[in-house]
């Protein structure tokens, strides 16, 4: 209880900090009215989604994800908008002050220069908390096909040209569109994918998450298969069960499901593809993650019936895999795939530019294409989202990687 009731002070003190820019920049009373009731709608329902609203263990549902969302948008606003106002009272008190013990004046007031700090703060704020309204509504489905050619020179001749699609940490039980989804599936398979590759988090918590979509993601086609691992949320870890045995079964159903799907799901093994007398062997491990996530991917399982000499592309959800496992592992691995970080849902990206997010503070390797020691890892942005309802700056991917052998020249 006491939480809540510094969590409203908090709120109401910031939200009429915020009421003096407006009255001072809005000459019309309903400004404030209307910004007071928004303000306190955002506040009651996030306090109800988190108090008797739907529990959702510690994955936010999806409830508890939109009162999230908005309350973080109204937050942002706010305190934007509160640097400006305070740095000038601070200004205005210090100057007041001064001219108290030196001057001759009683009262300190420049009135058009806050009103300008005032118009400047809102007119800043404004521009993070569209972002923010934008991606709850329109940029969780701003689906991008990101297209790569990597070059490998023991890559066998067969495979020359071959095209791998990658999707990643679908999160089927956050999804509210059906015809996006829809949409997205399309794109996926306009790609005409020699192989489609899913790297985990199927589903938020419970298998169940995925069967309104089963039918749907069942009509994703590749011409050599479909082949997927488990993410750390598929193993039903952020939710209580009544009993072993009941999460045990979740994760058994998920499997039923991908496999019903057209999944061919890696459990610490491999498999081969094969062309034109050629192969590449394809591994795919359980989920391994730094720090508290689950660790039972096994590298070492995974491929002790492959040949050393194999062209390998291995499947691990946690890019933390690769740095910390993988690269010092005595197995050549060509091509890691892996996904899990989501680019945070949040960042800048501007290719050629800059590519920033705040989750590279936590994960080194986070969006995109790295290499290392002749070793290449792509870090998939993720299908769906999680916690935050939405994508600002960095969007849906569907991953398109060209393998390719040196030209002769």
């Amino acid at each position: 209880m006491l939480r809540w009731i510094v969590f409203v002070m908090v709120y109401a003190g910031l939200t009429f900090y915020v009421l003096q820019a407006l009255k001072t920049v809005m000459r019309q009373p309903w400004w404030y009215y209307a910004y007071l009731l928004v303000a306190a709608a955002v506040m009651l329902n996030f306090m109800y989604q988190f108090t008797w609203g739907e529990e959702g263990g510690r994955v936010l549902s999806r409830p508890k994800s939109y009162a999230f969302g908005l309350l973080l948008a109204m937050l942002t606003f706010k305190v934007i908008t509160i640097v400006f106002l305070f740095s000038e009272d601070m200004f205005r008190l210090l100057s007041g002050f001064y001219a108290q013990l030196f001057g001759n004046a009683k009262e300190f007031s420049l009135p058009e220069r806050r009103r300008f700090l005032s118009l400047l703060g809102l007119g800043l704020a404004a521009l993070p908390f569209g972002a923010l309204l934008y991606g709850m509504y329109r940029g969780k489905y701003n689906f991008k096909v990101l297209s790569y050619e990597l070059t490998f020179p023991d890559l066998p001749d067969a495979f020359n040209g071959y095209r791998l699609v990658q999707i990643s940490d679908v999160h089927s039980g956050s999804f509210d569109n059906r015809e996006k989804i829809a949409y997205a599936v399309n794109l996926i398979n306009e790609q005409k994918a020699d192989v489609l590759l899913f790297t985990g988090d199927m589903v938020n918590n419970k298998a169940e998450e995925m069967l309104p979509w089963k039918a749907l993601f069942a009509t994703l086609e590749a011409k050599d298969g479909k082949f997927s691992v488990l993410g750390n949320h598929d193993y039903g870890d952020y939710i209580p069960w009544d009993t072993l045995e009941a999460k045990k079964a979740n994760l058994e159903q998920l499997k039923q499901i991908q496999a019903d799907m057209g999944f061919d799901l890696l459990l610490n093994e491999h498999r081969y593809l094969e062309r034109g007398g050629d192969r590449i062997a394809l591994i795919g491990v359980e989920n391994w993650g730094k720090g508290g996530f689950i660790k039972v991917g096994d590298l070492g399982a995974a491929t002790s019936q492959i040949d050393p000499g194999d062209f390998k592309i291995l499947m691990s959800h946690d890019p933390s895999h690769w740095e910390e496992k993988v690269l010092p592992d005595a197995q050549h691995y060509h091509l890691t795939l892996s996904g899990h970080t989501h680019g945070m849902q949040f960042g800048i990206e501007i290719p050629g530019w800059i590519k920033w997010s705040p989750v590279k503070w936590r994960y080194k390797q986070w969006a995109g294409i790295y290499e290392q020691k002749g070793e290449y890892l792509n870090v998939n942005r993720g299908f769906g989202f999680l916690g935050y309802p939405g994508r600002v700056g960095i969007w849906p991917e569907i991953t398109v990687i060209t393998l390719k052998k040196p030209q002769l020249t």
